[in-house]
């Protein structure tokens, strides 16, 4: 290889780097979680509500493709809570 190529190489890499320096994380008894397994997680027990809410309204019927939809509505509130508390 080249040296400019090796030069180009270096760069990209330190650049790709560069984003990991302030990722955002919580301190949970002294452990430091990363923010999106948090949001994650609360997500997945909305989730787990919301279905639960669903069942005892007689509407779960109505959400057809269930291995479609609550996978997409962890995503949906993941992506809320982190938007609506960490940015």
């Amino acid at each position: 290889m080249n040296r400019t190529a090796v030069n180009s190489l270096g760069i990209g890499a330190c650049l790709l780097c560069s984003g990991c320096g302030r990722a955002p994380a919580i301190d949970v008894i002294g452990s430091f979680f990363p923010v999106w397994m948090v949001c994650l997680i609360i997500s997945i027990v909305l989730t787990s509500l919301l279905r639960v809410f669903l069942l005892r309204r007689q509407l779960e019927p109505v959400v057809e493709p269930a291995a479609l939809f609550y996978p997409s509505v962890v995503l949906l509130l993941s992506c809320l809570l982190w938007l609506i508390f960490f940015r």
